[in-house]
């Protein structure tokens, strides 16, 4: 016998925030019969499982700049052995990409909302088991935006810890953020604070659902060596053509 059909909509949790009310929903997309997975913020649309393309490519993207030969650095560690920094949880999708890539050693995801790390403790989202289940992984609620300002940095179990790789997907783009208080960390000041806890030729990707904007990448380039940005372009089948997402790659001078 065939399993039930789940319904065509469900919504799995809603909770307020401080940020606002955030709900994770599950609808079945009538063209593939696919459920997809989705979250608001109030009215905004954060994220979409339809949608995963630039979630992905921020983590490729970022990890294809560091150097992966093999080689020992000098430290006593060979290249290769990264720790990765991801801001942003959501739907998990940069944090998997993540550990698909075998040269990841650990993985620090930080989310200011512990509903949403809940979501995926709890597995009501198709990738908390993967996540949770992985020893590489630990998800940490905070405020990235503070603790990369901070000279303790990302790690709160390891003050003045560096990575590798910070890889950032939480605001619309640079100059649409979430909250008010997250422009600061895209101008140099903020900038130059974040770079401090990666590593010398570390490396910093950024997530952006709008097009390359000039202002952001002569501000980055100001802090970092040679920063990219990638247009990432994948189906749009609620528009029946495709759409683009940005992302920023950069790396800290020395490496």
């Amino acid at each position: 016998m065939s399993p039930p059909m789940s319904p065509r909509f469900e919504e799995i949790d809603w909770r307020p925030t401080p940020m606002g009310e955030i709900s994770l929903r599950r609808r079945r997309d009538p063209a593939s019969g696919e459920d997809v997975h989705e979250v608001k913020l109030g009215d905004d649309f954060l994220m979409s499982s339809l949608f995963t393309a630039g979630e992905i490519a921020l983590t490729r993207l970022g990890l294809a700049r560091l150097p992966g030969d093999g080689e020992s650095d000098g430290d006593g560690e060979p290249d290769g052995e990264w720790d990765v920094a991801v801001g942003g949880l959501g739907l998990g999708y940069t944090a998997v990409a993540a550990l698909d890539d075998t040269r990841v050693r650990s993985l620090t995801v930080i989310e200011a909302l512990g509903e949403v790390i809940g979501w995926h403790r709890a597995h009501l989202v198709p990738l908390g088991e993967r996540l949770t289940a992985d020893p590489r992984c630990r998800l940490v609620q905070g405020d990235f935006f503070a603790l990369a300002a901070s000279p303790e940095g990302l790690d709160p179990q390891a003050p003045g810890r560096r990575f590798h790789a910070v890889l950032l997907d939480v605001d619309h783009a640079p100059d649409h953020v979430l909250h008010p208080r997250h422009a600061a960390l895209y101008r140099p000041d903020g900038l130059r604070r974040l770079a401090a806890h990666l590593h010398p030729g570390g490396v910093f990707a950024l997530w952006s659902n709008d097009p390359p904007s000039e202002p952001f990448m002569t501000t980055l380039a100001e802090v970092f060596d040679q920063p990219r940005a990638h247009v990432v372009e994948f189906p749009n089948p609620l528009q029946e053509g495709t759409a683009t997402n940005t992302v920023y790659v950069a790396a800290v001078p020395g490496g």
